[in-house]
């Protein structure tokens, strides 16, 4: 009786859990909600995109050999013919209902390959009617939007390749660096096109957010000035090799302050190659919604004191399919649903610990999940799927 009493909440109590889950659940709302296709998620991976395999800038000598000046007149040399200025328009309305549309921002991007396709941060490009790039010269290129992904902050958008060929900033491999080391970024600052800024890494591993809230784990911190207009230019090691994307700047009065953010470049290998081939990333979705304990158990005694609280399964979802459970009822009111402790072993304290962990596994694997269920813990194994469609009334019946 002891232990039903924990497990067991009162119709005024269920109320105010709705209320706290409402706003705590926000994020959990797109682990069940996916408009892709579900049958298409388990499509096979395309290929890398030139850049992830392409050879090294000519024209760069041995950084050694040479002054730092002179490395990085001769790395902004060889890579800004492959930086583009994007410049977006957007559609307005006027009081009286006319449409028409406008400039409304600007960014950067590096070129990645002979095609056309352009690397660049996801907000720099996300709402545009209209994208155009150049490259230093009075030549404009209509370009078009090819796929984005929020939770990362990148897109790829893609032009027609002039008959002389484009130039390619080639990858580098972000687990290499280290604190310290010379990185050099070019962009568009204030519409300023192709300003080459440097500095050091000052920092790695640093958790900074999306725009959607979305934790963007292993940031490079940098102090060479990035500022308005640098977004989605690459941050260049003395070789000449992307190693970020420069993303965001720390900053009260929203100019550079001398710390910035960059994308590391290999998160961009991971989701080049599927928002080039499917317009988007697609990702396992556990398909449920679920509390953080601790958000909860500032106002209900749980019976953990850790683990993500399962208020809701999707139906044909990862949840639903794998055996776990939601919010039930019994003949005494309703019973909390399943408690998510860890899978795979690491534990589960929140979201983001969540969306870390499904962000880099794959459509299709089986993973073992530890809930707490009944006054015990009950291991099982979950296979990971995309999100089957919604229901679009359910959705509203529901939020």
């Amino acid at each position: 009786m002891g232990q039903k009493a924990l497990y067991q909440l009162s119709g005024k109590q269920i109320l105010l859990v709705g209320i706290v889950s409402a706003f705590v659940a926000v994020g959990a709302v797109l682990l069940i909600i996916n408009i892709g296709s579900f049958v298409g998620a388990f499509q096979t991976p395309p290929k890398e995109a030139v850049a992830l395999k392409a050879k090294p800038l000519k024209g760069i000598s041995d950084p050694a050999a040479v002054s730092d000046e002179q490395n990085s007149i001769e790395v902004y040399k060889t890579a800004s013919p492959g930086v583009a200025f994007i410049t977006t328009s957007a559609r307005f309305e006027t009081f009286f209902g006319e449409e028409f549309e406008r400039e409304s921002g600007n960014g950067s991007g590096s070129v990645i390959d002979a095609n056309g396709h352009i690397l660049t941060n996801y907000h720099v490009v996300e709402g545009a009617s209209k994208l155009t790039v150049s490259f230093g010269g009075e030549r404009v290129y209509p370009a078009k939007f090819i796929g984005g992904d929020p939770d990362t902050d990148l897109a790829v958008i893609k032009i027609s390749p002039p008959a002389e060929g484009l130039t390619i900033i080639p990858m580098g491999d972000s687990s290499r660096l280290v604190v310290g080391q010379k990185v050099l970024a070019i962009g568009n600052p204030f519409g300023l096109d192709r300003t080459l800024t440097t500095g050091v890494i000052s920092g790695l591993e640093r958790p900074i957010r999306a725009r959607n809230q979305r934790p963007i784990d292993a940031a490079i911190q940098t102090d060479a000035s990035i500022n308005p207009g640098n977004s989605g230019g690459p941050l260049l090691d003395k070789f000449g090799r992307m190693i970020g994307i420069n993303s965001q700047i720390l900053s009260p009065s929203g100019a550079s302050a001398g710390v910035g953010f960059a994308v590391p470049v290999n998160t961009a290998r991971r989701v080049i190659p599927q928002l080039i081939q499917f317009g988007e990333v697609r990702r396992p979705k556990l398909g449920a919604a679920v509390v953080s304990v601790e958000e909860l158990s500032r106002r209900y005694r749980l019976p953990v004191e850790k683990g993500l609280l399962v208020r809701y399964v999707q139906p044909g979802g990862s949840a639903q399919t794998g055996g776990i459970r939601g919010f039930t009822r019994d003949g005494d009111g309703m019973l909390l649903g399943d408690i998510i402790l860890s899978i795979d072993g690491q534990e589960m304290g929140s979201e983001d610990d969540l969306f870390r962990f499904l962000d880099k596994k794959q459509i299709g694997e089986t993973v073992s999940v530890e809930v707490f269920r009944a006054g015990g813990k009950v291991k099982m194994p979950l296979k990971l799927l995309g999100s089957p469609p919604v229901n679009r009334s359910e959705r509203v019946r529901r939020f």
